[in-house]
């Protein structure tokens, strides 16, 4: 059965008045604010893995801890090295008194704020994507009931409420819900993504955290047998600790 209804959204949103142009606008800025996080937070990510990666395998690998602690970059590890060589050597210098804290303690403390701070900065805009998640599909909700109460009573002043009439304005304001969940499910997926993504790469660089760390105290690391594949490089750093200073 023909009704002579034909579907117009834009007309549908510009017919509903600020109301529904704002809330069309709301969703629009929550779109383009999520990919751009996604596609930003996912490249940075990349980034950061590729970096640690190579880093790490040249930190091992380095003749001396004073050569691998120069082996600078604008990544976490490198900050972690960086700020737990520090605290060494100023443990060393100024930890003289009686009831100092130990150099394990000191050392472990500087390395946690650290990788709070990298945690904290890999963790920037996923609120922005829970947000969208979490609001954009009542935002739509509240379009779709602004657009029904509209349409209804756009036909109560027509006087044509037969069931061909009332069912294609009422089906076109059902669309304000479908936009709202089209940008909340890429943002709530993102956001899931991107935290078990930030969880191994913080996992990554306690890793790296713990063997230096092991390192800088004992003067040796641990070569487990899952490390034997890299203890080669670890024994001529572990050798030369002594080189930076920072005897253990």
């Amino acid at each position: 059965m023909q009704n002579g209804y034909e579907f117009n959204s834009l007309e549908f949103i510009s017919a509903g008045g600020p109301v529904s142009i704002t809330v069309a606008l709301i969703l629009l800025v929550m779109s383009v604010a999520s990919w751009y996080l996604m596609v930003a937070k996912s490249l940075q990510a990349l980034r950061a893995r590729k970096l640690l990666n190579a880093y790490a395998q040249q930190f091992w690998a380095a003749p001396s801890l004073a050569k691998a602690v120069q082996l600078k970059g604008d990544h976490a590890m490198s900050r972690l090295a960086t700020r737990a060589l520090a605290a060494a050597e100023h443990h060393q210098t100024h930890a003289t008194h009686e009831g100092a804290v130990s150099r394990d303690e000191f050392i472990a403390r500087a390395m946690n704020r650290s990788i709070s701070e990298e945690n904290a900065e890999l963790e920037k805009g996923l609120t922005v994507l829970a947000s969208v998640g979490s609001v954009s599909p009542f935002v739509g909700l509240f379009g779709t009931v602004w657009g029904i109460y509209h349409a209804l009573a756009g036909i109560s002043q027509s006087g044509q409420a037969t069931l061909d009439k009332v069912a294609g304005p009422v089906g076109e304001a059902l669309i304000m819900t479908a936009f709202g969940l089209a940008v909340a499910i890429p943002a709530v997926l993102a956001y899931n993504m991107r935290v078990r993504g930030n969880r191994n790469l913080i996992v990554q660089i306690e890793h790296f955290g713990d063997e230096l760390h092991t390192l800088l105290t004992t003067g040796a690391v641990i070569n487990s047998p899952a490390n034997n594949a890299v203890a080669k490089d670890r024994t001529s750093l572990k050798d030369s600790v002594h080189i930076a200073e920072v005897p253990a």
